[in-house]
């Protein structure tokens, strides 16, 4: 590995895709996370049975990862393509598998923030890995969500239970833990009593030292 890596894992509405990005741009690291991955996997029409190719998988995640550290992940956002094989469009399983081997070629490379629910379970402790969790209370989180996706009350407080349960679900299949605790963390932020900005400076330094 070259350089540091930052893991934020978050909760739906807590900040964590804006407190990873300020990171990176503070830090001048590359920034993935799992919406540019997808989008970039979506745009060159992934072929299902290359993601379900272990082998295939990790050439199609080097593409992607190349293609993303060429044109920044505002690139992938904002509609851009890569130039991936066209095909069928993946399934979310296939999808889901492309995410975590592009998030571990990125931590291979060092110097990147990587945003996703388990990107800290997915690469594991280490003296240049930086596990960050950024996470806010239910109410906070679901008025977030709110404005952010124009829901009423009662469908943002929904989403943040489905978003929970689902990522619960997704840590315990794919990484057998039962039951997440902040000692799996190195920091843990509640974005309920820190801006975005504060978390953001708190990490960039710590990544610093």
């Amino acid at each position: 590995m070259n350089g540091r890596v930052v893991c934020i894992s978050h909760a739906a509405g807590a900040g964590g895709e804006e407190v990873g990005r300020l990171v990176a741009e503070r830090l001048g690291f590359l920034y993935v996370d799992e919406e540019i991955v997808a989008r970039a996997a979506a745009k060159g029409g992934v072929e299902p049975a290359e993601v379900a190719s272990e082998e295939r998988r990790k050439s199609l995640a080097a593409r992607v990862l190349n293609a993303i550290a060429q044109g920044g992940g505002e690139t992938w956002a904002m509609g851009g393509s890569v130039p991936l094989g066209a095909g069928d469009e993946a399934s979310s399983d296939d999808i889901r598998a492309l995410i975590r081997e592009t998030i571990e070629q990125t931590a291979a490379r060092g110097n990147a923030v990587i945003v996703a629910h388990a990107a800290s379970h997915a690469i594991g402790p280490g003296p240049a890995i930086l596990r960050v969790l950024v996470t806010a209370s239910p109410d906070t989180r679901a008025i977030r969500v709110a404005d952010a996706e124009g829901l009423d009350e009662a469908q943002a407080a929904r989403a943040v239970q489905d978003s929970d349960a689902g990522r619960a679900d997704y840590l315990k299949r794919f990484y057998e833990v039962a039951e997440e605790l902040p000692t799996h963390y190195d920091l843990v932020f509640n974005t309920d009593s820190l801006s975005i900005e504060q978390a953001a400076e708190l990490i960039s330094q710590a990544a610093s030292d």
